[in-house]
């Protein structure tokens, strides 16, 4: 991998949101990314595994075979800058023995193979009983026989010719050039993870998981003075297949100012366009004037400020200290949730989904085995929930577990990972324009930027894509350099209003980081525009003398 790939790349991890070891795993052609592994195959092992065991004196074992496979292609102006497709298979065995939690894993699927991980995963289970302070705890979880559960797709990305995809990014960098950007980069990332879970608990779940995201960014800059600009895409990284970047006109929500989002459809070639001309406007856009206003924030912002001030502090495994060392703690402890923090004001109505369709974190079951659901975290502003796996369930009082646990290979053990973490619609019949007009002097912000967040999610700051002034209910120009500071509860006991479901979109993160060794995962944070009053904006533009 070239450098500039890996700056260019890096970019787009914005927001502490990491980007995995892009090319692990063993390449293998195109067409090898639709086969799948026989069911029959995968039973076998997994019984070979938890006999093993058993046998060897766990109470409890889980076995996950993985097939994980990936392509990115990446392009710039008119160049194809790297095609690469990448599978990783292997089977993961966790077990508990003598209380304690054991882990192995074999790239070698074969009989006497998985067997071996499993007794490997006892033999370390036993010897991390001796240091417990507690035993493990598993909420109960029934067993649900053979099952099979697939993302709901229209065309499989994987079986879409390179060709095909090489044509629509060269085609939309060619279209952003032509709008004028100086320069353009666009790529397209797919990912398939086919998963079969069995347990002692009497569960076979096979899971086929489709996911694809095309970021993009376009540069503009002015050769007289060498001053630069950039824009990049606003399409949301989605649980879907190459339907996704058909362009339907369903899939699009002109906003007040002209500027067009994208929800369960995406036309990528629109959108470089536009993308090339914002940045070029960005240009000679005046600086914001620091100060108080009401924020308009579209989905295509917020969803990033869900993600830290609500969806990590709101992991339970964070709440309770586990993640100290590596990503910090939580200000909404436990005894918050026992005296019904006023988290946010009655506007404030959040919840943990895997069940939405589209979504990033849509599954049938998690990597435990348990049937994923729907959940409150904040309901009329006040703090109800948390999210909580099966040996963390009797912490928070609960008799079962919110199914939200994921590891990202077959080679990592399973832990809490945040699920789709959401903010509700407003009940009442608000479009964006409804909300703009009542707004005297405010900013409206689109995209997401770059972002800061102290080690407990409290403190904040974030910037953005897009920024506009609004005045006396009007959208009057484009505006630079702003960045918003909140305190987490302050900021969303700010909200004073969200739009109806007629504005509802998802964005999300592709690579989300979290433990020690750092696994990714892929979760999506819907909302409409919401709009939050008297928010402190500073001017993020140097003086350079």
């Amino acid at each position: 991998m070239h450098r500039r790939d890996f700056l260019s790349l890096g970019s787009i991890a914005a927001g502490g949101l990491i980007l995995p070891s892009l090319f692990a795993g063993q390449a293998i052609a195109a067409e090898e990314l639709v086969s799948t592994m026989d069911v029959a195959v995968k039973k076998t092992l997994a019984d070979a595994a938890m006999n093993a065991a058993r046998a060897a004196g766990a109470t409890y074992c889980d076995v996950r075979i993985g097939r994980y496979l990936r392509q990115f292609v990446i392009t710039r102006e008119a160049n194809v800058q790297n095609i690469v497709n990448t599978e990783s298979t292997g089977a993961g065995v966790r077990v508990i023995a003598d209380g304690a939690w054991g882990f192995a894993a074999t790239n070698s699927l074969t009989v006497d193979s998985v067997a071996k991980a499993a007794r490997q995963a006892v033999a370390i289970a036993k010897a991390n009983a001796p240091t417990l302070t507690e035993r493990v705890q598993l909420a109960p979880t029934p067993g649900v026989g053979e099952v099979s559960w697939r993302t709901p797709i229209v065309k499989n990305a994987m079986e879409v010719p390179i060709k095909e995809k090489v044509d629509l990014l060269l085609g939309t960098n060619a279209a952003a050039l032509a709008a004028g950007a100086d320069f353009f980069q666009s790529m397209l990332f797919l990912v398939n993870e086919q998963k079969y879970f069995a347990s002692t608990d009497g569960s076979y779940i096979d899971q086929d998981v489709h996911r694809i995201w095309c970021p993009m960014s376009a540069t503009a800059i002015d050769k007289t003075t060498g001053k630069f600009r950039s824009r990049d895409g606003l399409s949301a990284p989605m649980g879907l297949g190459y339907e996704y970047l058909d362009g339907a006109e369903s899939g699009k929500t002109v906003l007040p100012n002209g500027v067009v989002v994208y929800g369960q459809s995406y036309d990528m070639r629109a959108d470089a366009i536009a993308a090339a001309q914002q940045a070029r406007a960005k240009l000679t856009a005046p600086s914001v004037k620091a100060g108080k206003y009401d924020l308009v924030l579209d989905p295509s912002h917020t969803w990033l400020t869900i993600h830290e001030s609500v969806g990590h502090p709101l992991e339970l495994d964070r709440v309770l200290g586990y993640e100290a060392n590596y990503a910090g703690t939580s200000f909404a402890t436990m005894d918050k949730k026992d005296a019904h923090f006023q988290y946010g004001s009655d506007k404030v109505n959040i919840v943990a989904d895997k069940l939405q369709p589209g979504s990033l974190g849509y599954v049938g079951y998690d990597d435990e085995g348990v049937k994923t659901k729907k959940w409150d975290l904040i309901r009329d502003g006040k703090l109800v929930g948390y999210q909580a796996i099966r040996d963390q369930a009797h912490i928070e009082g609960k008799t079962e577990s919110d199914g939200c646990c994921y590891a990202d290979s077959w080679s990592n053990v399973q832990f809490q990972r945040m699920a789709n973490v959401s903010l509700e619609a407003g009940k009442e019949k608000m479009s964006v324009a409804d909300m703009i007009s009542n707004v005297e002097d405010g900013i409206y912000i689109i995209g997401d930027g770059s972002f800061s967040i102290d080690q407990q999610r409290y403190n904040a700051q974030f910037g953005g894509e897009l920024f506009y002034e609004i005045k006396n209910g009007q959208i009057t120009h484009q505006i630079e350099d702003v960045a918003y500071q909140i305190r987490t509860p302050e900021f969303w006991n700010a909200c004073a209003g969200v739009c109806d479901a007629s504005d509802y979109r998802l964005g999300g993160s592709f690579f989300d980081g979290k433990g020690q060794p750092s696994q990714v995962s892929a979760v999506s944070h819907g909302s409409s525009t919401a709009r939050f009053n008297g928010i402190n904006v500073i001017n993020t533009a140097r003086s350079l003398g």
